[in-house]
């Protein structure tokens, strides 16, 4: 899955916000709270626990950046239940700013019939619930990139 968002705002503005750990918690109101395990700044090999609401209810994941080109791209890596997660964010410079993308996948290696069943009973309202929060992540980073929010 992918989303985007044109920002007003530099790509090394728009780096800063996505990559500050320490302040995400602030720019995203959907994170309940992040803490470090290990590394510091932002770099390849920094692991973090992050809390997060969603679908009414609090999800931890532990979070680790598996690749990162400042300030062009990053990736960032989860597993959870048997389930790996890769988000990679973009940025492309454009004339009004940024456009930053954001792509989202999500593998099942070795599913369970409990996976299977609920991915096919809850599969596409999964994929929209899961479109409509990176859309809202994005618009967030978004304010905070274009000052709309305390930086």
């Amino acid at each position: 899955m992918s989303v985007e968002r044109e920002i007003a705002a530099t790509v090394e503005r728009v780096w800063d916000i996505i990559t500050d750990l320490d302040y995400a918690a602030e720019v995203i109101p959907a994170i309940v709270s992040l803490e470090r395990l290990e590394g510091e700044g932002y770099e390849v090999g920094v692991r973090w626990r992050e809390t997060r609401k969603m679908w009414g209810r609090e999800e931890t994941e532990e979070m680790e950046v598996v690749a990162s080109e400042p300030p062009r791209s990053t990736s960032i890596h989860a597993e959870s239940r048997g389930t790996e997660y890769l988000t990679v964010y973009t940025l492309e410079p454009t004339e009004a700013g940024t456009l930053l993308v954001c792509d989202f996948s999500a593998e099942t290696p070795n599913p369970g019939p409990a996976q299977r069943i609920g991915w096919f009973v809850f599969g596409k309202a999964g994929m929209r619930a899961t479109r409509k929060a990176l859309d809202q992540d994005l618009a967030h980073i978004a304010e905070a990139a274009e000052g709309r929010t305390a930086a």
